[in-house]
């Protein structure tokens, strides 16, 4: 029963806030973030109905993880977004403990979604939020929407994967995360797991229906961490890529050693045999950047959107906090054999050139800008205090003066090589930087904190958001 009133709470304080949490100088002005508490993975991203749906890991009672729900936004072109009501949160003795990461297919125009349910073994007896000795078991399931606005939580919801207890095939508490999708009328899931919790483990499972599901087979890497998180598997053009989140792959003794990396890949339909190459790239070399989720948007491209990072609460206004925001939505592509992310269109259109002489100005009103340079090798650029440059032909991000003085993050990142000069598009807003490098050939993405007003470097043209 405390659950639900708190629940209730909570969406009475979504309905009430819904006009002011649209570009309001104290919020993002066009990073999607949910309206109060905690925000990670994004889960169910779909173009459905003339609308884009992002559901999104959400603990609404406190700007900390806790058992996550499924929060929910709409809408038309993938910068104004509307919150909604929370649509998926915990009733069965299988999910009770989190409806953790998963995604959304249209089928006879309905919603199917798929999610990871978890139940807790031992609980923490001091915060039921928390597992003991992270004692936990996973299943798959998924529920059906006829129109994607309501969701039965009681009736609606199915377990079509049990917990799997056969070590050789998955492991039954790291095993999480269902990306669906349908190819030569069958339906594919990838799922994240481990072997033995030491080597990253990604399956393959097949269905005729979309909702009776048959292991087909796995694929195991060493170089893929311990742990494979919110996997993704997709076409571009004819070629298969392969976008994942292991853990455990920066170990520096620094945080965020989980990171999101992306390869070409090759997949038989037929026998369900998935094949990763050792190396790998990263999609977002800021290091803050995490579980990425893809799917079509309204005129065929891959559009892809990511959680960003956040080590500690940002406070509004109206005294509520929140932690967690997405990155710009971003067009996958390929291009000389490497994928690549541009930012999708639609953010562009959004924005209008100002003035150079007022950019400090909109850096003081805290406005969002896009800002476009290019760097040669040497040059420097500083934007309220976050500095860019151009070193040893990569491109360079550093954010010590804008970081709260916190210890044990990475402050300052850099690309792979990309020559004597770079191309730079660059997003600002009041908690994150993302700079797009030739147009997509690398992203370097930061959040920061206590930006300032000052800019120094060479700037080619800016455009404030309208």
């Amino acid at each position: 029963m405390l659950h639900n009133q708190c629940l209730v709470k909570s969406q009475t304080y979504i309905e009430s806030i819904k006009d002011e949490v649209k570009y309001k100088p104290y919020r993002q002005g066009y990073h999607f973030m949910a309206p109060v508490g905690w925000i990670n993975d994004p889960n169910g991203f779909i173009y459905y109905k003339g609308k884009y749906h992002l559901f999104y890991q959400h603990f609404p009672y406190a700007p900390i993880w806790g058992t996550m729900h499924w929060g929910h936004a709409v809408s038309k072109d993938l910068v104004h977004w509307e919150h909604e009501k929370i649509a998926l949160f915990p009733t069965k003795s299988y999910d009770r403990n989190g409806i953790f990461s998963g995604s959304a297919i249209e089928k006879d125009e309905k919603l199917y979604f798929y999610y990871s349910a978890v139940r807790y073994l031992e609980q923490d007896e001091e915060n039921i939020h928390l597992s003991k000795n992270d004692q936990i078991e996973t299943s798959q399931a998924m529920l059906i929407s006829e129109d994607g606005e309501k969701f039965d939580n009681w009736n609606g919801k199915k377990q079509i994967i049990p917990v799997i207890r056969d070590e050789e095939i998955a492991d039954a508490r790291d095993t999480r995360d269902p990306k669906v999708w349908k190819e030569d009328e069958k339906y594919y899931m990838v799922l994240g797991s481990t072997y033995h919790g030491k080597q990253a483990r990604v399956l393959i499972f097949e269905s005729e229906d979309g909702e009776n599901w048959n292991y087909k087979s796995q694929c195991r890497k060493e170089t893929y961490g311990h742990t494979m998180e919110c996997p993704d598997l997709f076409k571009i053009r004819e070629q298969y890529v392969f976008v994942g989140s292991p853990m455990g792959i920066q170990n520096d003794g620094l945080e965020y050693a989980n990171q999101s990396v992306c390869t070409l890949a090759k997949f038989d339909v037929k026998t369900g045999e998935l094949s990763l190459p050792d190396e790998y790239q990263m999609v977002d070399y800021g290091g803050d950047f995490y579980a990425p989720q893809s799917n079509l948007d309204k005129d065929g491209r891959r559009v892809m959107i990511a959680w960003m990072r956040m080590p500690k609460p940002v406070e509004s206004k109206d005294g509520t906090q929140w932690t967690g925001m997405m990155c710009l939505p971003r067009v996958v592509g390929i291009k000389n054999g490497q994928v690549t992310f541009e930012v999708h269109p639609n953010v562009k259109e959004n924005f209008e050139e100002i003035d150079l002489t007022k950019v400090v100005l909109k850096l003081k009103e805290k406005q969002p800008l896009w800002i476009t340079t290019t760097l040669s090798e040497g040059e420097e650029l500083e934007i309220g205090g976050y500095e860019i440059r151009l070193e040893d032909g990569k491109v360079v991000g550093n954010r010590e003066r804008v970081f709260a003085d916190m210890e044990g993050y990475h402050v300052e990142n850099q690309t792979p090589k990309v020559g004597k000069s770079a191309k730079l598009d660059i997003f600002v807003e009041e908690n994150l930087i993302e700079i797009f490098v030739n147009d997509g050939q690398y992203v370097l993405s930061h959040v920061v904190y206590g930006l300032g007003d000052t800019l120094n470097g060479k700037i080619q043209k800016v455009r404030v958001l309208k």
